[in-house]
């Protein structure tokens, strides 16, 4: 008889209960509440970012295996797993649309309140990845000038300068299934960051969280980005320095933060002075929760040779028609806005936070999964911008 698997889980992530239940025995627990006793005796970890793995809670343990329901990974001691034999996976790419919407609808609800065209203007985006890369495709057939700042990327096409057009098996292997088309690149494409913040009327960070880019918006970046532009930070709180943030704000037109250092103690002081602020919910869509879960629970499968759990699929519901028509009286500047509204009305979300600050780590638990973008909405956008030219 085979020995049985178990697994720790984090009792949070979404579609998850039930999948594992044939096949291991599993424990779900809230992630702070994932400790080193509890964890003693697994064999495997199904994590959010509320769990710290480490030495501390890994050390004479059993466990091999450990999926992060995410797309980050600095909740992670990487190089300890690596020196242990323990395998991490992450969701590497699942929610990136959910975060290029959220970034879209924030512009446009921003510009929307300033009554200004935001289209045209330069879009700077810092970490051109999963996430970056496909808001600078989009931003650019909204109508927006596009700006990359991302130097492992030079780099490698400093080494290589078709590295992006062979897009060979190990580029994708390396991206996996949410691979994005970067053929047309150059390095080019990719400048330095005092360059983007100096040039970009919109700045929107997308980088990991690493000791190369903790705090890298500093006081000398706010100093630097250009005056009046927007800044935008779902990526990581400790990546923008917060206190310097909040000094800057006079110089910026509007500061959008969905994500805090010391989640989930909020600093007031940039809540107070955000023009948008949500509960690190960005990337919550429900396709991209689904594509987390399935992610990890595949992964798992893979490494305990468990084949039903390897292919194992969640349907996603197909998305219902946003039933727009462009209103004939209105710019297309302002239908846009009337569609991003219809999709996602992000100040719901603001409000929300603002109502209970306390209740972060609640109103993410409780979040109501909205849809990505589906063909539609770009097929509407297309109709918005012909009807305007009639």
């Amino acid at each position: 008889m085979s020995k049985i698997i178990k697994v720790i889980a984090d009792i949070d992530i979404p579609f998850l209960r039930g999948v594992l239940e044939p096949y291991v025995q599993i424990k779900y627990l809230k992630g702070k509440e994932i400790n080193a006793e509890s964890v003693r005796d697994a064999d495997a970890l199904i994590i959010r970012t509320r769990t710290r793995c480490d030495a501390s809670l890994l050390e004479n343990s059993r466990v091999r295996f450990i999926a992060s329901a995410t797309i980050g990974s600095d909740h992670v001691d990487v190089d300890y797993c690596n020196e242990k034999g323990i395998y991490f996976t992450n969701a590497a790419g699942c929610n990136s649309w959910g975060v290029v919407q959220y970034v879209i609808s924030a512009i446009f609800f921003v510009s929307s309140q300033l009554n200004a065209d935001p289209r045209g203007k330069t879009m700077g985006i810092v970490g051109a990845g999963n996430v970056g890369e496909r808001l600078a495709q989009t931003a650019f057939k909204l109508g927006f000038n596009v700006l990359r700042c991302d130097p492992p990327k030079r780099e490698t096409l400093q080494k290589d300068a078709d590295y992006f057009k062979t897009e060979s098996a190990s580029l994708r292997g390396e991206i996996g299934e949410f691979y994005v088309d970067r053929s047309h690149l150059a390095k080019e494409d990719y400048i330095s960051l005092d360059e983007l913040i100096e040039r970009s009327d919109i700045v929107s960070l997308h980088t990991p969280l690493n000791e190369s880019t903790r705090c890298m918006a500093s006081s000398d970046f706010f100093r630097k980005i250009k005056k009046g532009a927007i800044f935008i930070n779902s990526s990581r709180g400790e990546v923008s320095d917060e206190p310097e943030l909040v000094k800057s704000r006079k110089k910026l037109t509007a500061v959008v933060t969905d994500v805090w250092s010391n989640e989930p103690q909020i600093n007031m002081d940039l809540l107070n002075i955000s023009t948008i602020a949500t509960p690190h919910i960005a990337g919550y869509s429900l396709e991209g929760k689904i594509n987390a879960t399935r992610m990890a629970v595949n992964q798992l499968g893979a490494f305990f040779e468990m084949e039903d759990l390897a292919k194992f699929e969640i349907e996603i519901p197909s998305v219902p028609s946003y039933n727009f028509l462009p209103d004939e009286n209105l710019s297309d500047y302002e239908n846009i806005c009337s569609l991003l509204n219809i999709i996602y009305p992000i100040k719901n979300d603001d409000k929300l936070l603002r109502m209970n600050p306390e209740s972060f780590e609640v109103l993410r638990g409780n979040y109501n999964y909205r849809r990505e973008f589906t063909p539609e909405f770009f097929d509407l956008i297309k109709l918005i911008k012909n009807k305007s030219h009639v």
